[in-house]
């Protein structure tokens, strides 16, 4: 894996601050990246309580929810996702009752529960936040990303400025919404880690037309690294908080 400068360390060029939507760069959500102690014991949560099916993407092997892909990569994780830029990935469930008995046969702990929700501790320390929609068609279906952040309404901006996400609300937090997923972002009192090195350590999207996206990231001084080890093109790069982001185009299409 090629190591990117860190970004954040950098000042903002205008050119990622201020730029105007790109609704033709509408991105969609494609995979989480793991770092794991235990694959076997990832395993047993994600298919033994939310219902992931084993597949593969080109000649990865990885763990398919209606919604995104989960790939697994054996090294012992820095941390977990609380205390980082990422502090929880969101999914509806159809039954919250039954997932979280699931889950914790799986030998998740429950970090919080009400009748609607409940944040769950996977293994590696992965923050897991699952909503109850019992009028939802599949069991369970990917639903949001929450960032915690020192700067939310930048932070908001420059994911609508990129991806072409939809600036709005999830009940009181900020929030922009791409197809499938929901960006949601809570203020934290200073800059927090990044991904690199910790349990959820890459998100990946999906846009059409990948060449412009890369071309739109070179014109904004963004700096990438071509990166794929699931036999499509793809582009790695990290955001002006710490996030380690892969964009592919085409993923599961084979």
């Amino acid at each position: 894996m090629v190591v990117l400068a860190v970004l954040a360390a950098l000042p903002c060029a205008p050119a990622v601050c201020q730029s105007a939507p790109r609704r033709d760069a509408i991105a969609t959500m494609g995979f989480l990246r793991l770092n794991t102690n235990d694959p076997a014991a990832q395993r047993r949560f994600w298919v033994g309580a939310l219902g992931a099916r084993q597949v593969k993407l080109g000649p990865a092997e990885a763990l398919e929810l209606p919604g995104v892909f989960i790939l697994l990569n054996e090294a012992k994780p820095l941390g977990g996702t609380a205390g980082s830029v990422v502090n929880h990935v969101g999914f509806k469930v159809r039954d919250l009752n039954s997932t979280v008995e699931r889950a914790t046969a799986a030998h998740a702990a429950i970090v919080s529960r009400n009748d609607k929700q409940a944040m769950l501790l996977a293994p590696d320390d992965l923050r897991v936040e699952l909503t109850a929609d019992p009028a939802m068609g599949d069991p369970v279906a990917m639903h949001h990303i929450h960032f915690y952040a020192h700067e939310v309404a930048r932070m908001r901006q420059w994911y609508v400025d990129t991806f072409g996400a939809i600036p709005g609300k999830r009940g009181n937090f900020e929030a922009a919404d791409q197809p499938g997923l929901n960006l949601s972002f809570s203020p934290a009192d200073t800059a927090l880690p990044g991904t690199q090195g910790r349990a959820l350590y890459r998100i990946g999207f999906q846009v059409k037309g990948l060449d412009a996206f890369t071309r739109m990231l070179e014109k904004d001084g963004i700096p990438y690294s071509k990166f794929s080890d699931l036999g499509i093109a793809a582009v790695s790069f990290i955001d002006p908080w710490g996030t380690y982001i892969e964009i592919t185009e085409g993923l599961g299409a084979r």
